[in-house]
């Protein structure tokens, strides 16, 4: 399950981003992009609260079982809350982060001799935040988004720090409460960022059963924008990335459109 390739995106430790190719790919051995035959390309954002007891490496299964169908996985790290330093985390780094890997994706796949035939962006949990993110972060001169998939994600932020989610992560990764930070809150989080609707597909997959991100966070979040597909899946937070799990076949069909 080890990535095929480790890339850099930015010059601090942390600015890392696994490749998983797929099985053509791995087979063709090349780093020309017109020797290799073209194929989807899932940049995916792990999750853990935004924390640093986290990082890509237990998305390394899902990223693999993507690859296996075919699919070119894009996984990079970020700074998160918790990090020392230049490494410390949080607004607006862990932010700037995944903003600038998704920036760079061209100049990656390049690097991998890879040619995307399009675009998914996807994340769990904290990354599912993050995903639903980068939606509006897609525009003139930046790589076009052609889907965004959260699974069990933290869509609504507020909701999420009225519930107390991971025990005050959400005041953690953006410095304090909605009110002592309001615009931090504005610009942050996906169910008011998403007002302006993106031109990518967005859609959440939430197990039914989560009692770490409760669906109904999903469920507030889609009740303001409906336009959002919200698939309910069986099982609880950590079904929707484990590849053999009951969930697994939905989120197969939210992020690469197929139910192998």
């Amino acid at each position: 399950m080890d990535p095929d390739l480790t890339l850099r995106y930015a010059d601090h430790d942390d600015a890392l981003v696994d490749v998983h190719l797929p099985p053509a790919l791995r087979a063709a051995g090349s780093r020309d992009a017109a020797a290799t035959p073209p194929a989807p390309v899932v940049l995916l954002i792990h999750g853990g609260f935004w924390r640093v007891a986290y990082d890509r490496t237990h998305t390394r299964p899902m990223a693999r079982a993507f690859a296996d169908a075919g699919a070119v996985v894009l996984t990079p790290e970020y700074r998160r809350v918790g990090g020392v330093g230049r490494l410390a985390g949080g607004w607006p780094h862990t932010f700037d982060d995944v903003d600038a890997a998704y920036a760079v994706v061209p100049n990656l796949l390049a690097g991998a001799g890879v040619r995307p035939t399009s675009l998914t962006v996807a994340g769990h949990s904290a990354g599912g935040h993050l995903a639903l993110w980068l939606a509006n972060q897609a525009g003139a001169g930046r790589p076009v988004i052609d889907r965004v998939v959260g699974l069990a994600p933290v869509g609504d932020l507020q909701a999420a720090y009225d519930a107390g989610l991971g025990d005050g992560a959400v005041q953690a990764l953006l410095g304090g409460r909605p009110e002592d930070h309001p615009e931090r809150y504005a610009a942050a989080d996906p169910a008011l960022r998403m007002g302006d609707r993106p031109r990518s597909a967005v859609v959440v997959v939430h197990g039914e059963d989560d009692d770490i991100v409760p669906l109904a966070n999903s469920e507030g979040l889609v009740a303001r924008r409906p336009w959002i597909e919200l698939v309910r899946a069986p099982g609880g937070h950590f079904g929707v990335i484990t590849p053999d799990s009951a969930a697994w076949p939905r989120v197969v069909a939210a992020v690469l459109g197929s139910s192998s």
